[in-house]
């Protein structure tokens, strides 16, 4: 049985989504405050954190960088639930290391939905399939499915950035500070570009491979 925390100060939304989630066969438990959901997550540590921006004592950007900068915690994937409808605040989850958000209010269902997807998505990542995509970044080489890419340094560069993230969302903004090392003025558009050249390359020496995924008004992942 899968287990879930969820640390959200609301107490009603806390019981409608242990109620939807049990039903569905997880283990739901949670805390009100930010302080209080940390303790509680590195005690017992859950398959997968549903995580309120704005709490009490600690807010959930703390709590995501502190997860993330934890060797024994920072694959463990999170998914947002916030109020805040503004991409730059969604941006800033993400780039921080939370997996997808949800937007309050939010359908029940699509929440679940998305805890499946990423569930699944961690087990799949952290499976065989993983030996599919293989990078050396001293060489500057990658690999995908013992056949070699073709790939200009700043591909190399996006590509090494999005594996080192497997499954998590990257902003074109960051994804551009790890591309470009020489400051340059370039357009977040640019990374679509390189995205663009990166898939055709890669589906050339791996028809039908679809790694890399857009997330609409964000960024990029990878799923490995």
């Amino acid at each position: 049985m899968k287990r879930i925390l969820i640390i959200e100060d609301d107490r009603d939304i806390v019981e409608l989504v242990r109620y939807n989630l049990a039903n569905e066969g997880f283990q739901v438990s949670g805390a009100f405050d930010g302080t209080t959901g940390l303790t509680t997550l590195k005690k017992t540590p859950p398959d997968l954190l549903l995580l309120d921006l704005m709490l009490p004592k600690m807010s959930g950007l703390d709590i995501c960088r502190e997860v993330r900068k934890d060797e024994s915690l920072n694959r463990l994937p999170i998914l947002m639930l916030t109020a805040r409808g503004d991409e730059a605040d969604r941006v800033v989850g993400l780039e921080m290391g939370a997996d997808d958000y949800v937007t309050k209010p939010f359908s029940p269902r699509e929440l679940v939905a998305r805890i499946k997807t990423i569930l699944r998505r961690v087990q799949r990542n952290g499976g065989p399939a993983e030996s599919a995509l293989q990078i050396d970044g001293a060489a500057y080489s990658a690999t995908l499915r013992g056949q070699r890419l073709d790939l200009t340094p700043v591909e190399f560069r996006l590509l090494n950035a999005l594996a080192n993230a497997p499954g998590r969302i990257l902003s074109r903004a960051n994804l551009l500070e790890q591309i470009y090392d020489d400051h340059r003025v370039v357009t977040d558009r640019t990374v679509d570009t390189h995205v663009k050249n990166l898939r055709r390359k890669m589906e050339q020496v791996s028809p039908g491979t679809d790694l890399i995924h857009s997330v609409y008004g964000v960024g990029y992942r990878l799923d490995a």
